[in-house]
């Protein structure tokens, strides 16, 4: 690659153009190709900025093939960012990305794990975060001249004048608060970041309201925010409103009030008044604010980093996350985010095992499936969009299992599962896991008529494994056995078995299959890992973490399916000896013999490079009987995270070592 970035446009429209007039400013970066759909297009904007002989003039494959360009900008409508993002990372090159990086943060979330994977480097654009004005702003605010930053109040809002064009479009994700409202939001965090000596903050609350168009979009809206250290955040937006773009920036001491945070096209001025003193005014020269921030990814790129340090993946990922708040407040969802869409893979491309997947498999018998070893739990998932991003990455990994049950979510998650794999077509290439009959509805009657309502939900009609959710004592096993026995002779499951019950009910159970000719118990889903619970989490719960339950696991080898092998994050790094903030994981796990084991863990993941809860789940892999541990990630990047533990293979020593049992192997 040349010491200059060679860009192309994605979509020759008028941000681009911006983007174009602005870059020949560039120290690191030249224009040098041009990307439609439209070959016309095109080929009219490379003879606007007269882009000569040798540049890159195409459709998007054209350009994204071609070894001339470095680097593109996206500036497509906000529905087609994510299709071009992901095909241009995947062939090579390096991404500026128009705001907001897509609709919704689940498909944010793909994007970003595209960006990781591909080794090249991904900005969401805010061209404003680049300028002198916005770096002095935020060198001002970090200085603590204003004292502490009490509140941030900050407008991004005009008047189309008519109803129409993309603004409008709710299949394009039309409306104020994705197209302009995220700039005064992406402020407030900066702000609030600053202050904090970091580089952006999370609000802790978002209260929006707004008028939602005849068309369907936000054409204008508010909203009220509060981060974690007490800042409050006042925004407004819009597409049908004239209000002064502006932001004003209140502190202990002193106000800070810019009259055009984001367009930036001539002279600035930064007005400050501090108690005590006589106000002043900062002029800011004029400045490309587009050229700024193609160097600043031309810089990330020199100095092999993987991502631009002044707005990281994370910080877009939070961002869409706010965004997607802040659109709930006002009740507006686009079309393609109804629980019932049919959401295509990010991508574009059909869903596969990608080549080299390290997934292990077991069977359980009368599944006729490969089992993945880990199952992902379907309960973290608030929408269909990340519900499908997540989903998407555990299958493209292997990953073939899935629990659910009939109350997460009340029943929307199971929707939610369901949807995507009616929208994949891969039911008979995935193994779902139903659970129902939770206390209080812990019987008989309930098994059948929740699991009639969990197949509906998931557009099914059998779940290859069915669990009981809890046990009930007050009923003999014999009448739970006659009923799961029922409904699999009726095709409805395949096999079935308990969480939470029991070695001594299980075996009961087994006993009265065998006597009577029915199925009997095929899993179980206890609570089991590296930590040995002193309690359990839930009530109504059972752990198999304590030697007796150990050994019986061995001894009857029937399938454990551990639920919290994590121990509610004990070897995640949030358990501390002197840090008792957490009540239940210190009523369940804090233990001199547990923080043993966390010692133990975290000596061995430092040898081996891996994150000490590779090691846990490694240690609950590793076991003498079968064992498919459930794991619940909220993102991919903490599936990714969870899934290291795959590439670990703990030898007996060193299990028996970690679990206490041993002094370290030689």
């Amino acid at each position: 690659m040349s010491t200059r970035l060679r860009w192309a446009v994605l979509g020759p429209g008028s941000i681009a153009r911006r983007f174009a007039t602005h870059l020949p400013h560039s120290e690191l970066g030249e224009l040098a190709g041009v990307g439609s759909r439209d070959a016309g297009r095109a080929r009219a904007f490379a003879e606007e900025f007269d882009l000569g002989a040798d540049a890159v003039i195409g459709d998007y494959d054209e350009v994204l093939a071609s070894d001339a360009i470095d680097a593109v900008y996206v500036s497509t409508v906000h529905t087609g960012h994510a299709q071009l993002a992901i095909a241009a990372l995947r062939a090579g090159k390096h991404v500026l990305c128009e705001k907001p990086l897509a609709p919704n943060s689940g498909t944010v979330m793909a994007i970003t794990d595209a960006a990781r994977r591909s080794g090249k480097v991904l900005l969401e654009g805010f061209m404003y975060r680049f300028h002198p004005q916005t770096l002095r702003v935020l060198e001002i605010v970090a200085s603590g001249e204003l004292g502490e930053i009490t509140h941030v109040d900050a407008s991004f809002s005009f008047d189309t004048g008519r109803r129409e064009g993309r603004l409008f479009g709710t299949d394009v994700a039309g409306g104020g608060i994705l197209d302009v409202g995220c700039y005064p939001l992406s402020l407030a965090r900066l702000v609030a970041g600053a202050a904090a000596g970091t580089l952006a903050v999370e609000p802790s609350s978002l209260t929006g309201s707004g008028t939602l168009g005849p068309t369907g979009v936000d054409e204008w809206a508010t909203a009220e925010l509060v981060f974690p250290s007490g800042t409050t955040a006042s925004l407004r937006t819009g597409v049908r409103l004239t209000d002064p773009q502006s932001a004003t920036i209140t502190g202990t001491r002193g106000v800070l009030r810019l009259e055009d945070p984001w367009a930036l096209t001539d002279r600035q001025v930064i007005r400050v008044d501090v108690v005590g003193e006589e106000g002043r005014e900062i002029e800011i020269e004029p400045a490309h604010a587009y050229a700024l921030e193609a160097d600043a990814l031309a810089r990330a790129v020199a100095a092999g980093q993987s991502e631009v340090p002044e707005l990281t993946l994370a910080f877009s990922h939070a961002q869409a996350k706010s965004l997607d708040a802040w659109r709930a407040q006002l009740g507006l969802r686009y079309p393609f985010e109804a629980d019932t869409a049919a959401i295509p893979t990010v991508s574009g491309d059909p869903l596969r095992v990608r080549d080299g997947a390290a997934m292990p498999y077991g069977e359980i018998p009368g599944v006729g499936k490969k089992v993945s070893r880990l199952v992902m739990g379907c309960d973290n998932q608030g929408d269909l969009a990340h519900a499908s991003a997540l989903f998407d990455a555990f299958f493209e990994e292997g990953g073939t299992t899935f629990d659910s049950a009939y109350i997460y979510g009340g029943g929307h998650h199971e929707v939610l599962l369901g949807q995507w794999v009616a929208n994949r077509g891969v039911r008979e290439d995935v193994v779902v896991i139903m659970k129902g009959a939770h206390t209080p509805h812990c019987d008989p009657e309930s098994i059948t008529r929740q699991l009639g309502e969990s197949l509906e939900r998931q557009q099914t009609d059998y779940a290859d494994l069915y669990m009981m959710h809890r046990d009930n004592l007050d009923i003999p096993v014999g009448e739970f056995v006659d009923v799961l026995d029922e409904h699999v002779r009726a095709g409805r499951i395949r096999a079935f078995g308990g969480s939470n019950w029991t070695p001594e009910r299980v075996d009961e159970a087994n006993a009265y299959a065998a006597a009577n000719g029915k199925q009997g118990f095929s899993l179980l889903s206890n609570h089991f890992g590296l930590a040995e619970a002193l309690d359990v989490p839930w009530a109504g719960c059972v752990h198999a973490t304590d030697p007796a339950s150990k050994a019986w696991l061995e001894e009857r080898r029937i399938p454990l399916f551990p639920w919290s092998s994590q121990a509610r994050g004990f070897f995640t790094g949030r358990a501390r000896k002197d840090d008792l903030s957490d009540a239940e994981l210190v009523r369940c796990y804090y233990s001199d013999a547990n923080f043993e084991r966390l010692d133990r863990a975290g000596s061995l993941a430092a040898e081996l490079g891996v994150p000490t809860t590779a090691v846990a789940l490694a240690y609950v892999l590793a076991q003498p009987f079968p064992t498919f541990p459930l794991f619940g990630p909220r993102s991919i990047e903490e599936m990714r995270s969870s899934m290291t533990g795959l590439s670990i293979s703990l030898t007996p020593e060193q299990t028996a070592w970690l679990d206490l049992r041993s002094d370290r192997p030689a």
